[in-house]
């Protein structure tokens, strides 16, 4: 008898977490993807061919609607929320300043699945500009869903192929990276935490750890949002580069192993994971640690 309660229990219980996902749908309008969770709009994964980079935004959180991510703002109009790009790569910029100096451009974003638990969007880029050959590109994957109400999940999975020797110049401008809403920043009352516990810039700034949450208090409620990288990537755990004011950046191109530069031969390929885990309440209500457990199983 008390192996069939057991058995009633899983059941039930396992059909509460299903019942707690929400799905999540895409579609493609114009140079941008737009994603839905349940009837919120969440993000756009944006590509115009006029942009520094693809990027996303906003990222919007389950609790307030708003997006957690800031766009361009006048102290550093070269944030653009949710991206990923690098500096100082074979003498060009793909991170900043105009784009005669460099760019990374979308050559075949699509929408592989559409819509259910999870929405799955691919792209290719190529890293260019006038007058020099492309030294990269890239290959990337991104899988968005929401476990529960109370959390988004998107997925970036990248491959990046080098189609030459490559040298990155010591630089604090290199790959995925968020500049933080202001309401969830040190400098305004929010909170930055990572991996170890430790907090704000001071802690964090060129430590290596596995995630780094930021969160802090809104109208609606606590809203955070971390990026985790996944053991799996080369150079992990990567230190992060961190400011109060609300930007985060695991990269090692700033601590690179000889102190000068990151050297890469022609047909490397790099393949780099991040998680972003966009949730309700604080690091330890959102169980931020037990979720990168999770996630570096995978």
């Amino acid at each position: 008898m008390k192996k069939i309660l057991l058995s009633i229990a899983a059941v039930f219980l396992t059909g509460s977490m299903m019942a707690q996902k929400q799905e999540v749908s895409a579609t493609k309008i114009g140079n941008r993807i737009d994603v839905v969770i349940g009837k919120q709009f969440f993000t756009s994964y944006r590509f115009q061919p006029d942009e520094k980079y693809p990027f996303f935004f906003p990222v919007n959180g389950p609790v307030s609607g708003a997006t957690t991510t800031s766009m361009r703002n006048g102290e550093y109009p070269h944030h653009s929320s949710l991206f990923f790009g690098c500096d100082r790569v074979n003498g060009g910029n793909y991170w900043q300043e105009g784009l005669e100096r460099g760019q990374i451009v979308s050559i075949g974003a699509r929408i592989v699945e559409a819509k259910g638990e999870r929405v799955v969007i691919e792209d290719e880029c190529i890293w260019k500009r006038p007058d020099a050959q492309a030294p990269v590109i890239d290959r990337r994957k991104i899988t968005i869903s929401s476990p529960s109400e109370d959390l988004y999940q998107l997925d970036f999975d990248i491959e990046m192929e080098m189609l030459m020797d490559v040298t990155i110049q010591k630089t604090n401008h290199s790959l995925f990276s968020a500049r933080i809403d202001p309401d969830l920043t040190v400098r305004q009352g929010g909170a930055m935490i990572n991996s170890e516990g430790k907090e704000g810039e001071k802690g964090t700034f060129g430590v290596g750890s596995s995630w780094i949450d930021c969160y802090g208090k809104r109208k609606t409620g606590t809203e955070g949002i971390a990026i985790m990288q996944h053991p799996s990537n080369k150079w992990y755990p990567s230190p992060w580069f961190t400011r109060d004011y609300g930007f985060i950046s695991p990269t090692p191109m700033y601590w690179p192993e000889n102190g000068k530069t990151t050297e890469l031969k022609k047909g490397e390929k790099i393949n780099l994971r991040y998680r972003v885990l966009v949730h309700a309440g604080n690091s330890g209500e959102a169980d931020i640690a037990r979720l990168f457990e999770q996630y570096k199983k995978e």
